[in-house]
């Protein structure tokens, strides 16, 4: 019997199999978990495992207890506040005390659970991926693959395979002896009929010489000969790969305050761990844009501050130019999320609109547009209703208000497909 021992570092008084079990059964809860606690975080902080509580009723196991009511009969031994016939009164948790008497009984409110960094992310992230993905052709990047191509009579011991090993020993073995058995054969034969007739023993020695040559010649065959072996074969060849490109587009006019700023870049960062977390041939872009656009670093693009006007089509442009010059549609699967409160001026909006559906549009495979409008604002932007007369399938709109919304936004934007 086959027995699997598991060696997998762990922590102190920490089991990796215990964990696992833990998480697939109560997933749901700490996923609810691992979304509140990002909602407290800050931007540097968003990548890193921690501590989540669950409730304690979420994760109770079902068990055999006495209920309410029904004689008892139990016997306290030295007992001096209690004579034969009193009744006790049931201790009373938290959840059963009277409401005039708070605080009395014991009760556990919340159960601590702490996630590894892998783990969290892994949560956060795994019912999500870029739509409307596909392979591309061959370019520059090539991931190679491994391909079986059939048997080789030379490898490592390693590959050997053993069922067509003894299958070719087999083959061997039957053709060389093949003429030794019929031989065999017809001579016992032969023997056995000589014997009945009453032959001479001159006859019958020379019979059984010739039995005893057959016998002799098949015992010559060996069972296994250095031509059986026979190694599984196998060769590396390209395959096209899934290249994608990002381009995370963010106004920072003046329009755009502290916290529209920090609602967006929390977007962008948690779009930016989803792309580098889940895929390795992704490239991101950021640009960034008041009244003119640039394209900017990772760095630069979350904490370095900036202020203007603003002029949205800029930031489309720049993104054809890119686009065009470095990530041919061909080779390349475009994205791009934008990110703005929406306050555009004069005729911008409406250029902005006109340009994405005629230009970026045919150049991506999906369009996310994300708007932070004030909290209290409920009319819709110039820009929002610009872009709203946008029908194509691979366009989509969101709003984003407060910090509890991005995660739904970007889960609902980048959710997988469905078959």
């Amino acid at each position: 019997m086959n027995s699997l021992i598991d060696r997998r570092l762990n922590g102190r008084n920490k089991s990796a199999v215990n964990r696992e079990r833990f998480i697939r059964r109560y997933k749901e809860q700490i996923r609810k978990a691992v979304r509140e606690l990002v909602q407290e975080r800050s931007i540097e902080e968003m990548d890193q495992g921690g501590e989540i509580n669950l409730p304690a009723k979420d994760i109770s196991e079902p068990s055999f207890r006495y209920g309410r009511g029904g004689d008892r009969e139990i016997v306290h031994p030295g007992n001096r506040e209690f004579a034969k016939g009193d009744k006790i009164d049931r201790p009373r948790g938290a959840d059963e005390g009277d409401p005039s008497e708070p605080g009395e009984g014991d009760s556990v409110d919340q159960f601590t659970f702490s996630l590894s960094r892998d783990e969290f992310l892994n949560l956060f992230f795994e019912d999500m991926e870029l739509p409307h993905l596909i392979r591309t052709q061959l370019g520059e990047i090539n991931q190679q693959k491994w391909r079986r191509a059939g048997y080789t009579t030379t490898g490592s011991p390693s590959t050997l395979s053993v069922g067509r090993t003894l299958k070719t020993s087999l083959s061997r073995r039957i053709a060389l002896g093949g003429g030794a058995r019929l031989g065999l054969e017809e001579a016992q034969q032969k023997l056995d009929e000589s014997e009945e007739e009453g032959a001479s023993e001159d006859e019958l020695d020379a019979l059984r010489a010739e039995i005893e040559a057959h016998r002799s010649r098949l015992a010559r065959v060996p069972f296994l000969d250095s031509l059986d072996l026979r190694y599984r074969h196998r060769v590396v060849e390209p395959s096209p790969v899934a290249r994608a490109v990002m381009f995370c587009l963010m106004d920072v006019s003046g329009s755009m305050d502290e916290n529209k700023k920090d609602l967006a870049k929390r977007f962008f960062t948690l779009l930016y761990l989803f792309l580098s977390r889940k895929y390795e041939r992704v490239d991101l872009v950021f640009v960034r844009h008041t009244d003119n656009a640039e394209e900017v670093d990772e760095h630069t693009f979350f904490h370095d501050p900036k202020s203007g006007g603003t002029v949205v089509l800029s930031a489309l442009e720049l993104m054809y130019e890119i686009v065009n010059e470095r990530y041919s549609p061909a080779t390349w699967n475009v994205y791009a999320a934008q990110a703005t409160d929406g306050d555009s001026f004069g005729a911008d909006a409406a250029k902005s609109a006109r340009f994405l559906s005629e230009h970026l549009l045919p150049l991506t495979r999906y369009y996310a547009y994300i708007e932070i409008p004030d909290v209290d604002e409920m009319r819709k932007s110039s820009l929002w209703a610009e872009y709203e007369r946008e029908t194509a399938p691979h366009f989509a709109m969101r709003r984003i208000r407060e910090r509890r919304e991005i995660f739904g936004v970007l889960h609902d934007l980048f959710k997988k497909e469905t078959a």
